[in-house]
């Protein structure tokens, strides 16, 4: 099992990365959340890791903080939450804010994640609940918010790829586009894809 990485930062998309350690490729697959926080590419990037192994494919899962990764691991033990809905939840849903929905038991905020329901929320709220409490009380999180505003257009070609990376996290089209516009406005005009991300999770996360 791979449990961490550390090298040179070869590709990186919202979604994927490449990582290249001692001339080894590596594919990680990460949260938009993760993605935001990386380095630029071609510099060392150290990262937690996550290995799922299929039938058919061994996938690496990578994230820059371990409150991330306690959290991934914490929802793929919900019934019928695997590894790439709790990406997606996480791309939607900070640790903190969704940590704190689940140990409150709110099935609301927990819906604003792509791919939760109503009756998947309720069912992660009921199972999760305790292993949430108990992730919060050894990290020593306190109440978290998230805030977003407006400002003006940005690059096509940048937020192009925001909403790409929000349709293939499992975000509806409409959603995705809604957000990927207010997203560019607020960021401004000559804002980064990793700007534009950041917006965009706090405006999902609300």
């Amino acid at each position: 099992m791979i449990a961490w990485l550390e090298g040179q930062l070869r590709e990186k998309t919202p979604t994927r990365l490449l990582v290249d350690v001692g001339g080894v490729g590596y594919e990680l697959l990460v949260s938009l959340q993760t993605f935001e926080s990386l380095p630029e590419t071609g510099k060392t990037v150290a990262l937690h890791v996550r290995t799922v192994v299929r039938e058919d494919a061994f996938l690496l899962y990578g994230f820059t903080a371990s409150l991330e990764r306690d959290t991934f691991d914490l929802l793929v033990r919900a019934n019928r939450v695997g590894p790439r809905l709790a990406q997606a939840i996480l791309s939607g849903m900070a640790p903190e804010p969704l940590l704190r929905a689940l140990s409150e038991g709110d099935a609301d905020a927990l819906q604003r994640a792509p791919g939760v329901g109503p009756k998947m929320a309720q069912r992660m709220a009921l199972e999760l609940r305790e292993g949430a409490v108990a992730l919060l009380d050894r990290s020593g999180i306190p109440d978290a918010g998230a805030t977003s505003s407006s400002a003006d257009a940005g690059r096509a070609d940048v937020r192009e790829e925001l909403l790409s990376a929000l349709i293939n996290l499992g975000y509806p089209r409409n959603q995705a586009e809604r957000v990927a516009e207010v997203s560019s406005r607020e960021a401004g005009e000559d804002a980064s894809i990793e700007s534009l991300i950041r917006v965009a999770l706090k405006r999902l996360a609300r």
